[in-house]
């Protein structure tokens, strides 16, 4: 009876959540009802380690208001997250040790996760973060093993098995020595085991690093991401998300750390930093060029800033004022407006594109559905460009520009149907950050 009475109080008894899977042609998200699913993240890696319940609840209420679907938090965080307790005073583990979790820390874990649940929001938990497998900079220390990163991953699988819950392992590492090739695949399939194969898999690794480098062939790995990074103003993101787009076997694809917004620009506060259009282009760039969705990310935010503690890279401002950041409410005007149209038969069409600028951070992004009744074209600067509109399906043609700083929509006439191609000139002069999207949807008679 006592073993049995154990092994309750070790997992919550959560109805069932909805689960994600991928949709059937392997270039999305969707619901286990068959749903679409716009992945739209946040990066809150210390998350669980930093903030209390009531902290956490308020963060987690903006987030879910904003339009968010994915809180993006460690368990084992970066920031000393083994010797430096959460705000109850509880450590994670018991001696450093993954096979012995700390049940007081978990209890934290729970009460986030189901709050998140509550608000509609799917937790995208890694596990640990990379130092403690693969060191290299930061606290660590490693304590990961083949033999306990699998208990450790069985335990998680097994407590959150009914949660709304996306695996992402790695923590801003790529694995270097054979070793921890082995300690990420004896995780994932603890974590497999434990949950008996209910949530999704993926690999979170270090800037300017994808998943597909690392673990392109193996099968628990069910929709790639890569970490864009914090090193330049204009990254084009786009190229890396257009790169694993096109691999084989086909798998849903995202950027799932771009530039933060007020991020030193290269760790730098001498070269700028990024603001919430670096945050909104990026975000636009790599979704028009076939990502399944989008992390955004608060240099705030991530480390849960306040005054008291030590700031990561010139943080300054504190996490509960940042989450009113311009780029936050940003991502969600982006989410409202996708979910207006049938985003996910959107395909990247650049082939579209008959002139239009490609370079200094003025590059132009187009998708358009496969069979040509809609049509999204980005254009970063407000810069002219020309589509070949006879590519668009035969129809009642309707077209807009939505504006992405404050979701308003500014709809333009009837576009006339013979033509072969069309200029277009978004409202106002070109400038950087008077970006635009213009949408052409059609009605087939």
């Amino acid at each position: 009876m006592s073993r049995l009475l154990t092994f309750l109080f070790l997992i919550p008894l959560w109805v069932p959540a909805q689960q994600l899977r991928l949709s059937a042609n392997g270039r999305f998200l969707e619901t286990t009802a068959g749903e679409p699913f716009l992945y739209l993240g946040d990066t809150a890696w210390e998350l669980f380690h930093r903030l209390n319940r009531e902290e956490a609840t308020a963060y987690l209420e903006n987030r879910a208001a904003k339009g968010f679907s994915v809180i993006q938090a460690v368990v084992l965080a970066e920031l000393d997250g083994l010797h430096s307790p959460n705000p109850y005073g509880h450590l994670p583990l018991l001696n450093d040790d993954p096979g012995k979790p700390n049940e007081a820390y978990f209890q934290h874990v729970d009460y986030i996760v189901q709050e998140a649940e509550r608000l509609g929001l799917v937790i995208g938990m890694l596990p640990t973060w990379g130092d403690k497998f693969n060191k290299k900079w930061g606290v660590g220390p490693e304590i990961f093993t083949e033999e306990n990163a699998k208990t450790y991953g069985e335990f998680l699988g097994k407590r959150y098995r009914n949660a709304a819950i996306i695996w992402i392992l790695g923590g801003d590492r790529s694995p270097e020595e054979a070793e921890d090739y082995t300690i990420i695949r004896a995780m994932a399939q603890g974590l497999a085991a434990g949950d008996e194969g209910s949530h999704l898999m993926t690999y979170h690794p270090m800037g300017g690093n994808k998943s597909y480098e690392y673990f392109g062939e193996d099968q628990w790995i069910d929709f790639h991401m890569f970490q864009s990074g914090h090193g330049s103003s204009g990254n084009k993101n786009y190229q890396i998300t257009t790169e694993g787009y096109q691999l084989s076997p086909t798998k849903p694809v995202l950027d799932g750390e771009p530039c933060y917004e007020d991020h030193p620009i290269n760790w730098n506060s001498a070269n700028g930093w990024f603001d919430e259009f670096d945050a909104r282009r990026a975000a636009w760039w790599s979704f028009l060029s076939g990502a399944c969705g989008h992390t955004y990310g608060n240099h705030n935010i991530w480390q849960m800033w306040q005054e008291g503690r030590a700031p990561i890279s010139q943080a300054r401002t504190s996490w509960d004022i940042a989450m009113n950041y311009p780029g936050a409410f940003q991502i969600g005007y982006m989410g409202i407006f996708l979910r207006k149209y049938a985003w996910q038969t959107l395909t990247p069409a650049q082939g579209m594109i008959a002139a239009g600028p490609n370079t200094e951070g003025k590059d132009i992004r187009a998708a358009k559905a496969g069979d040509g009744s809609l049509v999204m074209v980005y254009a970063p600067w407000g810069s002219t460009f020309s589509l070949h509109v006879d590519q668009l399906a035969k129809g009642k043609r309707e077209a807009s520009w939505f504006n992405p700083r404050m979701g308003e929509i500014i709809e333009l006439h009837d576009l006339p149907e013979p033509q072969t191609n069309m200029t277009f000139d978004p409202p106002a002069d070109e400038e950087e950050g008077n970006d635009w999207v213009l949408v052409i949807s059609v009605t087939k008679p």
